[in-house]
């Protein structure tokens, strides 16, 4: 098994040990690869996206002030059947949206959402 090594800030310290705790695993490295297979499982199902993909999407995210979440609606608006807002405890934000798009536009916007680290959970449900 490699070593490998990697920063991480105070906050991502806490979720691996939520993980790890939660989860009773042993040690932060279980915690990891645990944290790795979550990702790749995520990675299949959006590789999985063929022809018109529908379904939910589900975001969380902090700082309902931020104009970032408003800018990816808007951009892939004509995707977007329907869509909710609600305001959450500690300025957290709940987006409720209803897709239907091709795959790799589905693909691309989820990409996005995810590169702007700014939400705190993303889950599309597909049909």
């Amino acid at each position: 098994m490699s070593v490998v090594s990697i920063s991480l800030n105070d906050e991502n310290i806490h979720a691996l040990e939520d993980i790890q705790t939660i989860l009773n695993l042993n040690g932060r490295s279980e915690a990891i690869r645990f944290s790795i297979r979550a990702a790749e499982t995520e990675i299949k199902e959006m590789k999985d996206f063929e022809g018109v993909v529908e379904g939910v999407l589900v975001i969380v995210h902090k700082d309902h002030g931020e104009a970032w979440m408003g800018l990816i609606q808007h951009k892939y608006e004509t995707h977007i059947k329907t869509q909710l807002h609600s305001h959450l405890k500690d300025r957290k934000c709940l987006e409720v949206m209803i897709i239907s798009s091709d795959a790799d536009t589905m693909r691309a916007m989820l990409r996005e959402i995810h590169s702007t680290g700014k939400a705190d959970y993303i889950k599309f449900v597909r049909n």
